[in-house]
């Protein structure tokens, strides 16, 4: 697929056929990743740029968000590097309103998420819901913004991170792990048992070669926009591979020079900050 114009989109095999082993197309699942497969870059970092600038994090924390989106961008995911952003994010949360998180997140959506969806991956999801399939987006991210952009793609729901909440206010602990790789995989074996979806007829779509168990998991796996890891694994096992970037070598050069400019602009936002402090 290296190549393939970011417009060009085959259409979805049999989308509107039932799958084996069932006669019901609402029994077969569409699972999404999120961060770089239906949008650019990580959806958590965009949240968090939201939220620096109505005073939740300092510019240092933002800075350091920041440089992981670069590596993101750049090398792909880490789960090291996730599990430090993910315990940095939630000690900062710690007794921060709920409701409030949600307000801002809606108000990212509209000014930055909605902006970076691939649109060869939401015309890959419209297909299956025009199928009557249930589309589900699967995120390590907070569980809160996987539904978010759920909900507004249309999708039938999400699962991510679950970040404890009592009485409306984050404690700044997480219930249960972290979804991510094989946690993936179990929240949608768990899903499907409990919503009857027959995974040998099932999809999913995935960037990373962490979303191997996910995408091992269905009959229909495929690597969207996937890292070298992953694409070299598609090959070796014959899996689809569909690239909504443009050309690999132009999408490179695209996410160093996106990176670069997105930490300009963060040190900028940070300079000006510390001068407003100094000058107070």
């Amino acid at each position: 697929m290296d190549g393939v114009p970011a417009d060009q989109v085959d259409p979805l095999p049999d989308a509107g056929a039932p799958g084996p082993g069932t006669g019901d197309p609402g029994l077969i699942g569409a699972f999404f990743d999120v961060d770089n497969t239906i949008i650019r870059g990580a959806s958590a970092f965009h949240l968090a740029v939201g939220l620096y600038r109505r005073g939740f994090f300092t510019p240092v924390d933002i800075l350091e968000f920041s440089v992981h989106q670069a590596r993101y961008l750049i090398f792909g995911e880490n789960k090291q590097q996730i599990d430090q952003v993910r315990s940095r994010g939630l000690s900062i949360m710690a007794g921060r309103s709920v409701a409030e998180v949600a307000a801002i997140g809606e108000e990212v959506y509209d000014e930055v998420l909605c902006l970076r969806i691939f649109p060869g991956t939401q015309r890959l999801l419209d297909d299956h819901l025009a199928a009557g399939h249930q589309v589900w987006l699967v995120t390590a991210s907070p569980v809160e913004i996987g539904e978010l952009i759920a909900r507004r793609l249309g999708a039938t729901g999400a699962l991510g991170t679950v970040a404890e909440h009592e009485d409306g206010f984050y404690t700044g602990r997480l219930v249960g792990d972290l979804l991510h790789g094989e946690a993936k995989a179990r929240a949608v074996r768990e899903l499907a048992e409990r919503a009857g979806l027959d995974l040998a007829s099932s999809y999913a779509y995935g960037d990373s070669v962490n979303d191997v168990p996910i995408l091992s998991a269905v009959g229909h796996p495929c690597a969207i926009n996937p890292e070298p890891r992953l694409r070299r694994y598609a090959r070796t096992v014959g899996w689809p591979v569909r690239e909504f970037r443009g050309r690999r070598r132009t999408a490179r050069r695209s996410a160093n020079a996106a990176s670069l400019a997105g930490l300009a602009w963060v040190a900028g936002l940070i300079l000006r900050s510390l001068r407003r402090s100094i000058r107070r």
